[in-house]
């Protein structure tokens, strides 16, 4: 890809995390992930960027990043279609090292959040249909790969794209950052890593819990087509759902009931609302009271 990186350092340079405004090269919010910000950077309206500031050292961030794209490679080799991509290390004195993973950008119109809401029913059939082919891809891949190597994604709606090219639609996985391999049954992302999302004084809280564990939902068929399903909540879709569950139990051994979404969804929701909660006021201590840099950038309210 066509990457400015020198436009890359001066933006991490500038960059208030809290205050995007104050930057003097304009960036453009897309979205969120758990732990990133997604956004334009200046005039490079066909690629967005992906900034993730977890790492501690510059050989950290190079393992990880060589780890992106040997995950991306076994992506492709399962049959999984990803858009044009590459990452940049960014490393600015004073600041933890960044990764910035760039993509091609789709239009918002054709990811499948969107999508649920204005296709008719015999296309978003076609187009859920597709997604439950992917993740078969997947799951076939491991079953031929393993124990050397195992891959993993998280299938929510809106990290897919449903592109039209030449009169046909073409499914497209957007969401790569976090590298799930397992070699010879081992997970080789280093979970640490991601708590540096996690508020400092909670961290302790969350090293009791079986991190492996909370990683290897993404391994585990049934968890990821329930996650996928329970997603059309915070969508607001729910609507859909006894139609998603219709379609997905064809795919599954054992068929999945609207009452797992429900519970599924209610447990999420609670700690995804609280977990914001604990990082805004973390990000307000930082910023307002230790008067300290905070690395994250924060999405607003979010409807669940």
């Amino acid at each position: 890809m066509d990457i400015d990186i020198e436009l890359l350092n001066r933006f991490e340079h500038e960059l208030i995390p809290h205050d995007l405004s104050r930057s003097s090269i304009p960036a453009k919010i897309i979205g969120f992930g758990e732990i990133s910000a997604i956004f334009q950077i200046g005039e490079q309206e066909n690629i967005i960027y992906k900034r993730i500031p977890i790492f501690p050292d510059f050989k950290t961030a190079e393992s990880y990043k060589q780890m992106y794209f040997e995950y991306c490679a076994l992506l492709r080799q399962a049959g999984i279609k990803l858009p044009e991509d590459d990452a940049v290390i960014v490393q600015v004195p004073g600041h933890p090292v960044v990764i910035y993973f760039a993509q091609q950008r789709f239009d918002a119109q054709f990811f499948c959040h969107n999508l649920i809401n204005t296709l008719g029913e015999a296309d978003r059939i076609d187009m859920l249909a597709q997604i439950m082919s992917a993740l078969t891809c997947i799951w076939n891949f491991n079953k031929q790969q393993m124990p050397q190597f195992e891959i993993a994604i998280d299938c929510q709606l809106s990290n897919w794209a449903w592109m039209e090219e030449n009169g046909k639609r073409k499914l497209f996985l957007v969401d790569t950052s976090t590298p799930f391999v397992r070699k010879n049954g081992i997970e080789q992302l280093e979970v640490e890593l991601l708590l540096q999302s996690v508020p400092v004084y909670i961290r302790w809280l969350v090293r009791r819990l079986d991190l492996d564990d909370v990683i290897g939902r993404y391994y585990d068929h049934k968890k990821v087509v329930i996650d996928l399903v329970a997603n059309l909540y915070k969508e607001q879709r729910p609507d859909l759902i006894p139609w998603f569950l219709e379609i997905v139990n064809k795919y599954l051994e054992q068929e999945l009931s609207q009452k797992e979404i429900d519970k599924y969804y209610k447990e999420d929701k609670m700690i995804w609302t609280l977990f914001s909660v604990l990082r805004k006021t973390e990000r307000f201590i930082t910023v307002h009271l230790l008067k300290k840099r905070y690395e994250f950038i924060l999405p607003g309210a979010i409807k669940r």
